[in-house]
């Protein structure tokens, strides 16, 4: 009967195990000098030999011809362990064992002597999915166990695990293997199996096991079944990825911003069948390698990729900008996350390359501040030139005002000048650009006020002011509260002028109304080159 990789290569002892020597030398060590712990706590992410290394420790010590911490292999003990019908040593499942009363069956068997060992050995694995009142069952044991029960509890997800079971074990952190050993240990196993593995191949299945070596053997024993020889064209046909060719194009998409090309490319690997989720994940991997290219340059060892990729990544670090790297990136991981919970995956990765591909989406909020950053600085560097060369008065220093709270209008002190706004006509507005400063202003000392005023246009004529607004509340707020008078103080600070404040709302205008006043200065506005924006 055939028998899959992963569990014909498993380790039998602590030499087998790679990677993982500041664990396996620990145990040994414990071993040879009988100071074995009652309690152990293996963690870590999955395929890196948690459980493995848990029954390699209990056959061990229970095995009647252990020499240095290695067992015999040969001895009764040894062959029932590895066979698994070994009643000394009890594996629980806690994913289907996660209650009260299971944790009860183990206190009640605790309570027996080991049959053939010197030890009665529970290996309870994904520990963390026991529930409440099965963890303070088993704390109840784990305080004070019988002097012949030891107890190996591993978990992927160590946080869930209460602080008081923590506490009684001794914990081992399971690190993720390096590619180089999982390499390796692929070439091993395919020597001995009479198959040719390439290396770059096993490069490959190292990279896409993220570390777990059993992971790592299961992609090999599949592409085994698909063929003899296996090669990268084997890795990427049979774990549905795309080729290494495919990934790069994208990214040449993303550089050149060709989002039509780069939804072909999309298309016609959906078409045969790769995997979206893998291949977000790919185009995520390599744009890390070019950020690392970027801010490493030359250190090949903290690149994942394969040995013939470095220069290609190389050649595209030298084409992006860091900032956009970040951007894409950030952009790439949320289309990653968001995935797995989506129906419509084609949908969602082909959003996420036409705005990789867009410039639109090309600057980050980071650099929007510092683009407002630089602004200012250059604002302030103007004015300080403006009062060093005597252009403009300096005020004499006050007291900042503090902001006061909306009053009805009646009750404005500033006299608004008189105006017939009857016989202006629109094309004697002029748009007023920097607007946007004062509303910054209304902001800063009213935010109630400034709030409705946000993406605003402001139009001047003489001593009339024109706002018009895209929020209907705002007319109402106008007429009832001292909203002209702090819109008047903010424009009489900004440039020393007093005007009469109209506001229009442009809301439920129609866009197609030529002959709408508003939409003649909306016109103005964009002929003058200031950015005009429309909701509905």
């Amino acid at each position: 009967m055939y028998q899959a990789l992963y569990r014909k290569w498993r380790p039998m002892k602590f030499e087998d195990v790679v990677g993982q020597e500041h664990i396996t030398t620990t145990l040994k060590n414990q071993i040879i000098n009988g100071k074995t712990a009652h309690a152990y706590l293996f963690t870590g992410s999955r395929g890196t030999g948690k459980t493995t290394c848990a029954r390699i420790f209990a056959k061990t010590i229970n095995c009647k011809n252990s020499h240095n911490g290695t067992p015999c292999l040969e001895c009764e003990i040894c062959r029932s362990a590895d066979e698994g019908i070994l009643n000394d040593i009890v594996e629980i499942d806690a994913a289907s064992n996660t209650g009260v009363d299971n944790i009860r069956e183990l206190r009640e068997s605790a309570a027996f002597m080991p049959e053939l060992g010197s030890c009665k050995v529970y290996i309870i694995d994904e520990v963390h999915m026991l529930s409440a009142g099965a963890f303070n069952a088993l704390l109840k044991i784990m305080e004070e166990p019988p002097a012949h029960v030891k107890f190996i509890l591993a978990t992927t997800e160590i946080h869930k695990v209460p602080a008081t079971i923590i506490s009684r074990c001794q914990r081992f952190d399971f690190r993720r293997l390096k590619p180089s050993d999982i390499v390796g240990r692929l070439q091993y196993v395919a020597q001995n199996e009479n198959f040719t593995l390439d290396d770059n191949a096993a490069a490959l299945i190292a990279k896409l096991s993220d570390g777990g070596m059993r992971d790592a053997l299961s992609l090999l024993d599949q592409c085994v079944s698909y063929s003899d020889k296996v090669d990268v064209e084997t890795v990427t046909a049979a774990a549905g990825i795309a080729g290494r060719e495919y990934i790069f194009d994208l990214i040449r998409c993303i550089r050149d911003k060709d989002s039509v090309k780069a939804v072909s490319i999309i298309d016609s690997l959906y078409e045969a069948s790769k995997d979206v989720a893998l291949l977000c994940s790919e185009v995520l991997s390599q744009l890390r390698n070019i950020m690392i290219e970027k801010a490493a340059p030359g250190h090949d060892e903290y690149l994942s990729c394969l040995p013939d990729e470095i220069s290609v990544v190389r050649e595209l670090a030298g084409e992006f900008d860091q900032k956009e790297i970040f951007d894409k990136l950030a952009i790439l991981q949320d289309t990653n996350e968001r995935l797995p919970r989506i129906n419509s995956k084609r949908i969602e990765i082909e959003m996420c390359f036409i705005k990789l591909c867009s410039k639109a989406y090309g600057i980050s909020k980071e650099a929007c501040d510092d683009q407002r950053v630089k602004a200012l600085e250059e604002r302030i560097n103007r004015l300080e030139h403006e009062v060093s060369s005597g252009d403009v008065s300096v005020a004499s220093k006050a007291k900042p005002k503090i902001s006061e709270p909306l009053v009805p209008a009646k009750q404005s002190p500033v006299d608004e000048p008189m105006v017939d706004t009857s016989k202006i006509k629109e094309e004697d507005l002029t748009p007023m650009i920097d607007w946007s400063e004062v509303v910054e202003q209304v902001m800063s000392a009213h935010p109630e006020i400034g709030g409705f005023l946000v993406d605003s246009k402001g139009f001047e004529h003489k001593n009339v002011f024109f706002i018009i607004v895209d929020n209907d509340f705002f007319l109402k707020l106008f007429k009832q509260t001292n909203a002209a008078m702090v819109i008047q103080e903010a424009l009489k600070k900004f440039n020393g002028k007093t005007y009469a404040i109209r506001v229009k709302s442009a809301r439920n205008v129609p866009p197609d109304d030529k002959s709408n006043p508003i939409n003649r200065l909306i016109e103005k506005a964009k002929s003058a080159d200031v950015e005009v924006e429309i909701k509905d």
